[in-house]
């Protein structure tokens, strides 16, 4: 049952979950958001049910930093069966193709991830969320119903063995690292056709997204046992690192306020943006011109 809306409350800050296995992304955003009770929250970059691991669940103004990650590279460990394939790609799915070869050499391994490192083009898979005419083309694939699909642009940046356990040949382990739109059971369906066989994923955890990492991530249920679950809440600027800092003076920082530009010597980029008491208030960005303007202010959280 929702919340009445008298109950929400405004909370500002990003909780790195570890999304458990067996609901949607937007289940789990949900259950951390009653704990919280935010007004607002969103996440980013969707986990399939079957997959765990790092959901960071933004609140309040940090809902706008999460359209800065959404085309970060994300960081997995992905386990596949080697010798079957099934309509999904992935565990959940029925097999459709076998093959007798279930062992494969360390050399054939090496290659086929060589082979798919770097800039490559994927299909995306049938058992997707992309829309073909205006329809999902999962509801597609769930009436049996297959369409092309335009192969499309990705980089895998790195494709690592973990094991070749000879007790258990048929299972292999990696970490892969990619950029957006990549899909991994796709990815692992292309390896084990590079090696002349098949493969399907059975599990897939996501350890990175941009620069944040899994390292301080919480599951649900320890977060239900904290006696004050928002010290569990991380600081909205932890996203955005990657960007230099700068300190407004009290001048300047009026001045960005009201929407105005001031006259700086600063590098054209953008920059992480504080007050003179150290508080984040958001990003400007330098103008070739010399131009300082405002790019997003985070004034809800500023000023509470």
């Amino acid at each position: 049952m929702s919340k009445p809306r008298s109950q929400w409350q405004d909370v500002h800050g990003i909780f790195l979950l570890n999304k458990p296995k067996g609901i949607t992304s937007n289940l789990a955003l949900q259950k951390v958001r009653r704990i919280f009770n935010a007004k607002k929250a969103g996440h980013t970059g969707s986990l399939d049910p079957m997959a765990t691991g790092l959901l960071p669940c933004c609140f309040g103004d940090a809902t706008k930093v999460a359209g800065l990650m959404l085309n970060a590279d994300k960081t997995y460990i992905a386990e596949c069966i080697i010798g079957s394939q099934t309509d999904t790609g992935d565990a959940t799915g029925t097999i459709t193709k076998t093959s007798d070869k279930t062992k494969l050499t360390d050399e054939e391994i090496q290659t086929a991830c060589d082979d798919l490192t770097g800039d490559i083009k994927q299909i995306p898979p049938m058992y997707s969320a992309l829309h073909h005419e205006g329809r999902r083309l999962y509801d597609l694939a769930r009436e049996g119903k297959e369409v092309v699909r335009k192969a499309r642009d990705i980089t895998i940046h790195s494709f690592k063995l973990l094991n070749n356990d000879k007790a258990n040949i048929q299972t292999l382990r990696f970490e892969i690292k990619v950029s957006k739109g990549t899909y991994i059971r796709t990815l692992l369906e292309d390896f084990a056709k590079a090696c002349g066989t098949y493969a399907h994923m059975t599990s897939l955890h996501r350890t990175q997204l941009g620069i944040l990492t899994g390292d301080n991530m919480i599951s649900l249920n320890d977060l239900t046992l904290q006696t004050n679950p928002f010290a569990c809440l991380q600081p909205m600027d932890i996203a955005l690192i990657e960007y230099p800092s700068y300190t407004l003076n009290q001048a300047q920082l009026q001045i960005l306020i009201h929407g105005l530009r001031f006259e700086t010597e600063l590098e054209p980029k953008v920059y992480r943006l504080y007050d003179h008491q150290n508080k984040f208030i958001g990003l400007g960005e330098s103008q070739p011109n010399g131009q300082f303007k405002v790019k997003k202010l985070f004034l809800k959280s500023y000023q509470s």
